[in-house]
C-alpha cells in the first residue's frame, strides 16, 4: 500500500473516486468543482491535493501551493481509522466537533447541511481506504 498522501496514494485515490458513481456521479450531477487538500494536523501545509472538475478528479498529486477550496487535516491515526472504517454522518460530526477532523480551509457546516455534498463527502472516506 502506498504511503498515505504520497503522489502514488493520491493517484490511486483519484482512480477510486472516479470509479465510484455514488461519489463522482453524485458530484457530477451538481457540477461540483473544487481543489481539495489532505494532510496531517499541525503541519504547515497539506501533503496532497486533488482537483475536482464537474465531480471527477482531473488532477491528483503532491500539494505544491495550489489555491484551495478545502484543506482537511487530522492525525495519521485518525486518517487510518476513518479509511479502514469510514465514518457515518454522526461519526463525522463528532470528529469535527471534537477537532479530530479540522478544516483549515472550507466551511464544514455549509457542506454538511447540503445533502448533495454531504453524502459524497462521507463516501470519499471509503474511496481513500479501498
Amino acid at each position: 500500500m502506498a504511503e498515505l498522501f504520497s503522489e502514488e496514494w493520491a493517484n490511486g485515490f483519484k482512480d477510486r473516486w472516479n470509479a465510484d458513481s455514488e461519489l463522482a456521479g453524485a458530484l457530477e450531477k451538481i457540477g461540483f468543482n473544487s481543489n481539495i487538500a489532505y494532510g496531517f494536523d499541525g503541519e504547515d501545509k497539506p501533503r496532497c491535493y486533488i482537483r475536482v472538475e464537474n465531480g471527477r478528479v482531473t488532477e491528483a498529486g503532491t500539494y505544491g501551493g495550489q489555491e484551495l477550496n478545502w484543506d482537511l487535516r487530522a492525525t495519521a491515526d485518525n486518517w487510518q481509522k476513518w479509511m479502514s472504517k469510514p465514518p457515518g454522518m454522526m461519526g463525522l460530526g463528532m470528529a469535527y466537533t471534537s477537532r479530530k477532523l479540522k478544516f483549515n480551509v472550507g466551511d464544514y457546516t455549509a457542506m454538511i447541511k447540503d445533502p448533495r455534498m454531504a453524502g459524497p463527502f462521507i463516501r470519499s472516506f471509503a474511496a481513500m481506504g479501498s
